[in-house]
């Protein structure tokens, strides 16, 4: 992620981010900070980048052309240095791709009271962009002309002014610096904080056991793991309810929803999984029938009581999601035929049979060498994976998703985690079959997902006999009635 920083005051916004634990993800090339004065780009002679309102008014405001001009700057800086890469996947990318790619204009952000309140879902959003440009106003803010011109997006701090941008920018890149993978030393340390899955954090306490007369509660000394959860989430409900109705009232929704869909747990794992793992946006609720948007794996997640509650819930998309998942036959026709008001369509994949392992015992620990892979293997896993692009592939390696089974150090196979949090992506290179290494990787897999207290699931081609067997070995059960996913044409 690279963070580029429009202002009068660069020293100030260097200062305050180049340290601690954003310090060591630049050092590690996990993020980079840009610094632009705007005063380097004025043509007059004495630096000055200000100028009275027309109208009239108190204050100066920022002009135009310098401003203009450094944010040209920066986006030329973006383009060259891309090139060399896109060049570099032309031959994978189609022409249209190419063109979107290349026609898609920066993020740029503009810190203003005037616009959207930051959040934690917003920082989810732009994390997952390459490049991001703050925009920091001074003195009365910046002439329309130039905002009309760059920006996509004005963001609050909240109903409150402060003398320029640079405080505003510093908050939301330290926010969305942490959600890059491998800036925090636990990756899975976001999951639990406030405002995942609608909930503030839990209280959390260090030693000493008693501090002023106060002990630590026996919850968190048992060693229980499931009391430990327990006492948690009790304590999470009750810190939200009392600081953040606005928040509860969402989370109370989520799981009434959770109710419904708990009434075939196997069959609607996926989305009992995205809420509990705090990836869910409600888009449309009625009894028997659920539409989720799965923030992670962005595709909508379908529970319908029949075909007319199903096209009511569809009516509610107003942006077409990468992929549909159904979970109902009766569904396969309306979203054959279904078409979004963005005017979007979809096919339909070959249907899979979902299974959980529901158990939360670990299985027995492989015994081979299985480790974390980096994004030196890339190429080989694009050679043969086709489910995913070369870009695809990329993202997951980054974000700690995949792993890789080793003969010394040979790679002999991989498997790992989909966006939308269920395993699979399994391959073992044929010269390695037949040596228990399938397995070995799954059940990798399924004890990471349980020890970070989640339910593992997957999702299997119904015609895929040897992985199916796999997954009864392994101890997961199938959900009567097969899942559909309908991806974008």
């Amino acid at each position: 992620m690279n963070f580029h920083v429009l202002t009068l005051f660069p020293d100030m916004v260097k200062d305050g981010l180049y340290t601690s634990i954003l310090k060591r993800a630049m050092d590690n090339g996990l993020i980079s900070l840009n610094t632009v004065n705007i005063r380097d780009y004025t043509l007059d002679k004495h630096k000055k980048t200000d100028d009275y309102p027309f109208g009239g008014g108190a204050g100066l405001l920022m002009q135009a052309d310098p401003v203009f001009r450094a944010y040209e700057a920066v986006t030329e800086s973006i383009a060259a240095r891309s090139t060399s890469r896109q060049t570099a996947e032309a031959e994978n990318a189609s022409t249209q791709d190419a063109e979107a790619s290349a026609g898609r204009k920066v993020r740029t952000i503009y810190l203003s009271p005037q616009g959207r309140t930051f959040n934690q879902r917003m920082a989810e959003e732009l994390s997952k962009e390459e490049n991001l440009v703050f925009l920091c106003g001074h003195y009365e803010g910046i002439d329309e002309r130039a905002l009309e011109e760059i920006v996509t997006d004005t963001v609050s701090m909240g109903d409150f002014v402060l003398t320029g941008g640079e405080l505003a920018a510093m908050m939301m890149i330290d926010a969305i610096s942490r959600l890059i993978p491998g800036v925090l030393h636990n990756d899975f340390s976001a999951k639990d904080e406030s405002f995942s899955g609608y909930l503030l954090e839990y209280p959390q306490y260090t030693r000493p056991e008693i501090w002023h007369g106060k002990r630590v509660p026996e919850a968190l000394l048992s060693g229980d793991h499931k009391k430990i959860r327990e006492w948690r989430q009790q304590k999470a409900e009750e810190r939200t309810k009392e600081r953040r109705p606005d928040l509860y009232a969402e989370y109370l929704e989520l799981q009434s929803c959770k109710e419904m869909l708990m009434k075939n747990k196997l069959l609607y794992r996926d989305m009992i999984e995205t809420i509990d793992r705090g990836v869910a946006k409600l888009l449309y609720k009625e009894e028997g029938t659920v539409l989720l948007y799965n923030r992670a794996g962005e595709a909508c997640q379908l529970m319908a009581r029949d075909a007319e509650a199903g096209k009511r819930a569809l009516a509610a998309l107003s942006e077409a999601p990468d992929a549909i998942i159904s979970h109902e036959s009766f569904m396969d026709e309306v979203l054959r035929d279904f078409v979004c008001k963005d005017g979007a369509a979809y096919e339909m994949c070959p249907p899979c049979v979902q299974m959980s392992y529901t158990r939360k015992e670990l299985l027995p620990a492989p015994k081979s060498d299985i480790r974390l892979l980096t994004e030196d293997y890339a190429e080989i896993i694009d050679e043969n994976y086709d489910l995913l692009s070369i870009d695809g592939i990329r993202e997951h390696l980054r974000e700690g998703r995949l792993f890789g089974i080793f003969e010394g150090e040979v790679l002999a196979g991989f498997a790992g985690e989909h966006s939308d949090g269920s395993m699979g992506m399994l391959f073992v290179f044929p010269k390695y079959r037949g040596k228990g290494y399938a397995m070995e990787l799954e059940r990798f897999l399924i004890n990471e997902t349980v020890k970070r207290g989640d339910t593992p699931y997957c999702q299997i081609f119904f015609d895929n006999e040897a992985s199916l067997r796999l997954q009864e070995k392994l101890s997961l059960y199938a959900a009567k009635g097969n899942i559909r996913w309908f991806v974008k044409k």
